[in-house]
């Protein structure tokens, strides 16, 4: 499964809206988590300093996977960032849609109701596990 931004740091920050629904959905996930570098650069981004270690150490320990976006997927990105350029789709967005794609996943843990309206390039919704 995908996962986004929010949930991980909802599950990394105890003062977040979400933190206890993430903490439940991820003690019942027991399946591979999926994401890019950029979700990874998001959630540091969004967390409390004090709790970008502790995350990192985390994800490095869990069932959690990076996938590499290689330069010569930089257009496809590109191109659903346009497509979708009246809705908040930001590269970190884009590359979990690319990854949906290139591996075949069709589930997402995210807190972004966008996610509702991205669709793959071969026109798959994914679908939301989290919600």
């Amino acid at each position: 499964m995908l996962v986004d931004t929010g949930p991980l740091v909802a599950l990394a920050n105890q003062a977040e809206r979400h933190h206890r629904a993430a903490v439940e959905f991820f003690e019942r996930f027991d399946g591979a988590l999926i994401s890019t570098l950029a979700i990874v650069s998001e959630v540091c981004w969004l967390l409390p300093r004090h709790r970008v270690m502790a995350f990192l150490r985390s994800a490095g320990q869990s069932n959690f996977t990076l996938v590499h976006v290689p330069e010569l997927a930089l257009p496809a990105l590109s191109a659903l960032m346009e497509k979708y350029v009246d809705r908040p789709m930001d590269f970190a967005d884009a590359s979990l849609l690319w990854v949906a794609d290139e591996l075949g996943v069709a589930d997402i843990a995210t807190l972004d109701s966008a996610f509702h309206i991205y669709r793959t390039r071969r026109g798959r919704r994914l679908r939301n596990r989290f919600a």
